[in-house]
């Protein structure tokens, strides 16, 4: 692109600078090429701005001059983006809104925020190719940009009575601010001012206008009021150059670092964490609860920033989902809130506050921290789980269901941080969005799951909420047109997201329980140890007014956000206990109610089996002799069928009767046979009987038709050995008890048939050679010890396995 530059005359240059007035010459003049003149500002009276307009004076000179030297310079071909096109314009460092109303502070602030406001307004005012001249060469403008990034209130940072002038001019800057970012992420902006797509990519990676801290810094400043503009500069920038994707990659350990970096500052530990030595004169233990104020301040802050520009990353550009839970982003997330949400939380309770303001900030910022690290935990599950079910088809959504699985396991153990996600997004909700989504779904590993989420609310008063998303804002026609000025919004919005950061539930919440008894005195302790000026009566009100939330109602009383209803009540109100109408007796319950001896719920109570002390009574065996009652119960059972008859009553005329029919002779019927006359007898045919022998069947499971034998002469033996013994043997030989032991056990191994000699399984010693016999031994003990000890049990289980299903009848199909 060609310029054509033409100088004015020295001489006019001259004339020029002897018109022009001091104050007139302070601000740095537009470029030659502008043409267009600026109107002198006021004039300043700090010295300050004196040392300013001098240096600016200066700068003038010496442009005076180079301009007289480039008279007679020939017209020169630069290309469209070239270090001479840069105007020199120096922009200045922004530094935050004064806390407090100081005059010297506000117009120190007014002044220095409407000179950026106005160097901003320029810059978007220049054409495109001078616009990207100045934007890639001017250092003071990056800078600038910077350092609005860095110290730029947040959306948490609340501006404590702020002058309305300063409002106004941080409003205007925050939007100069935000167009000049969205400008510099457009890459065409007509058909005749653009720039190609991969050109532009390299631009700005490779002049470092845009990097990861400053698009963290973006989605948290300007995320709120323009999330579709912001999501779109994001998208180009990503995809215009793929590179930042490997920055993400690179920069999401040093992330983690900072979860580490505060467990460490609180004397926690972490999973996961560097074990690097630690000298011994680091080794105090730290706590939050014991730490200084001021160090638990910055941590919560610490924590409120961090947690705060993270969720408002994920939110703005969810395709970085992917990154972040390459390096297990979910799981270091919920154990880092495990470890640290509660030990933060119980500090910040416990600790004695001379003003409640900062409490108030504390527990506001720590609640913030909290539902925002929950939020992004849901993010990343929705991002990388569950909406690519819902966009997939059947064949490749097993991916993402097993990923589901695989997180929600890993953070089961996590049982606060489990209890606060489920309060805000049931687990139950995505495992049915599973179940409709796969018929193959594992129903083991998610009723673990659902299992687990149960425990987690083990002794806590549960609560389900639905969250409310906020509506997207409308989209616009043109970019100026559209932009939402977010910092204003946030300043308004301050009071009401505090209010809402600590409950979880919100205000669809289900309605709880009555709470009574020891609960509720827990409860009115807890808000009176914080609080200790309030009457139990009033805080009593505020439970049941707002559900039974102590720390809801903590927070209200400290920001003073209370209803109506409960700020005409007497703040020293007392507690009036209430007279219980249920009687004690009727109220009692142990495991002697309503049983028969129960005097509070029966009339009549059977005296006869109440025995005061101990029976004296014994039965003796006598007594149980004389006892006939049984007796006489059967006799009066056989009476009813005649069938026992002890006496019968008989008339002295009918005796003879009886005695006719009664036949009292010898039968006689087989006296002829002769029984046993042609049977072989001899002499000892009571001595040689065979013994009488139990049947086969008959005999115990594993009886054996020897044991008789062997019992027979078993006892023979041990008749003998008695005699022995019966002798007077003071002490018996040694060798010869050895000798009758051993015979017995040949005995005993001749007569079940078993002739082994071991002596040639055993052989000679080792290393001396074994023989013949000794190898054949052995290969045949090899061979056939399945016959022996317990070498044959599975053939044995066939065998018997075998026949029971032999037995068994077969059932017949019904």
């Amino acid at each position: 692109m060609v310029h054509w530059i033409s100088p004015p005359s020295h001489q006019e240059l001259l004339n020029r600078r002897e018109e022009q007035p001091l104050a007139a010459r302070t601000d740095t003049p537009a470029a030659p090429t502008c043409g267009a003149t600026q109107a002198p500002p006021t004039p300043a009276t700090s010295a300050r701005h004196r040392k300013g307009c001098l240096a600016a004076e200066a700068r003038c000179r010496r442009r005076d001059v180079a301009a007289v030297c480039c008279r007679r310079r020939k017209l020169r071909t630069l290309p469209a983006l070239h270090p001479e096109i840069k105007a020199d314009r120096s922009f200045v460092l922004y530094r935050p809104p004064p806390v407090v109303r100081d005059p010297a502070l506000v117009e120190e602030f007014l002044e220095r925020a409407k000179f950026i406001a106005d160097d901003l307004n320029w810059l978007l005012a220049l054409p495109h190719d001078r616009f990207w001249c100045q934007v890639i060469f001017d250092e003071t403008l990056q800078k600038c940009l910077d350092s609005y990034l860095c110290y730029a209130p947040r959306k948490f940072d609340a501006l404590l009575d702020c002058h309305p002038e300063v409002n106004e001019v941080q409003k205007c800057l925050h939007r100069s601010v935000f167009l000049t970012f969205l400008r510099m992420s457009t890459h065409k902006e007509s058909k005749d001012h653009f720039i190609t797509p991969a050109v532009f990519g390299e631009i700005i990676y490779n002049n470092f206008l845009f990097d990861i801290p400053k698009i963290l810094d973006l989605c948290v400043l300007f995320g709120k009021g323009n999330g579709l503009l912001l999501q779109k500069m994001i998208e180009n920038i990503f995809t215009q150059q793929p590179s930042y994707f490997g920055d993400l990659d690179e920069t999401l350990p040093t992330v983690l670092q900072v979860f580490n970096n505060i467990l460490r500052k609180c004397g926690l530990q972490c999973e996961g964490a560097s074990a690097e030595p630690q000298k011994l004169e680091e080794r105090v233990n730290v706590t939050p609860g014991n730490m200084p104020l001021q160090e638990l301040k910055d941590i919560v802050l610490y924590l409120c920033d961090t947690c705060t520009t993270l969720w408002a990353f994920l939110d703005v550009f969810p395709p970085a989902c992917q990154t972040f839970q390459k390096h297990e982003f979910c799981y270091r997330l919920a154990s880092f809130y495990e470890l640290a949400i509660p030990e933060l939380e119980s500090a910040i309770k416990k600790r004695h506050y001379e003003d409640n303001s900062v409490f108030a900030d504390l527990w506001r910022r720590i609640s913030h921290s909290r539902k925002k690290m929950i939020e992004a935990f849901h993010i990343l599950i929705n991002q990388v789980c569950l909406q690519p079910i819902l966009e997939s088809s059947c064949e490749n959504i097993q991916p993402f269901i097993e990923e589901f699985l695989q997180i929600f396991t890993s953070v089961l153990q996590e049982k606060r941080f489990l209890r606060d996600y489920d309060e805000l997004f049931p687990v139950e909700d995505d495992v049915s969005l599973l179940q409709q989504a796969s018929f193959t779904l594992d129903e083991t590993r998610t009723a673990y799951i659902l299992h687990a989420v149960e425990s987690a609310w083990e002794g806590v008063d549960r609560k389900k909420a639905q969250v409310a998303k906020d509506p997207a804002p409308p989209a616009a026609s043109n970019g100026a047109s559209a932009i939402v000025e977010s910092a204003a919004e946030d300043g308004e919005e301050l009071g009401a997201a505090y209010a809402s950061e600590d409950e979880c539930a919100g205000a669809a919440a289900a309605p709880l329980a009555k709470v009574s008894g020891v609960e509720l005195d827990s409860l009115i302790s807890q808000v009176k140890d914080l609080l200790p000026d309030l009457g139990e009566g009033f805080i009593l009100a505020c439970l049941e007014q707002y559900s039974y939330n102590a720390e809801q109602v903590i927070n209200n009383i400290l920001e003073d956000k209370l209803l109506p209803c409960l700020d005409k009540l007497d703040r020293t109100m007392q507690r009036q206990l209430k007279p219980d109408p249920t009687p004690l007796v009727t109220s009692r319950c142990n495991v002697f109610q309503n049983d028969e001896f129960d005097v509070f719920s029966r009339d009549s109570v059977d005296v006869s089996r109440i025995q005061k002390g101990k029976r004296r009574e014994k039965d003796t065996t006598r007594s149980l002799l004389n006892d006939r009652r049984l007796v006489a119960e059967q006799r009066e059972r056989y009476n009813q069928y005649s069938v026992v008859v002890e006496e019968v009553p008989v008339q002295p005329g009918a005796a003879q009767l009886y005695r006719e029919d009664y036949e009292d002779e010898y039968d006689d019927t087989y006296d002829g046979n002769q029984v046993g006359a042609n049977d072989a007898d001899s002499d000892d045919e009571l001595i040689s009987r065979r013994p009488f022998t139990i049947p086969q069947v008959l005999r115990p499971k594993g009886q054996e038709e020897g044991q008789e034998e062997e019992e027979g002469d078993e006892e023979e033996e041990e008749e003998e050995a008695e005699k022995e013994r019966a002798k007077d043997h003071f002490v018996q030989d040694p060798a010869v008890l050895r000798e009758r032991a051993e015979a017995r056990r040949l005995a005993q191994l001749t007569r079940k048939g078993h002739k082994h000699d071991s002596s040639a399984v055993v052989g000679n010693a080792k290393g001396h050679g074994q023989n013949r016999e000794t190898l054949q031994e052995r290969r045949k003990k090899e061979a056939n010890k399945s016959t022996r000890a317990n070498h044959n049990r599975r053939a044995l289980a066939d065998r018997k396995r075998n026949k029971v299903l032999q037995v068994l009848p077969l059932s017949s199909p019904h």
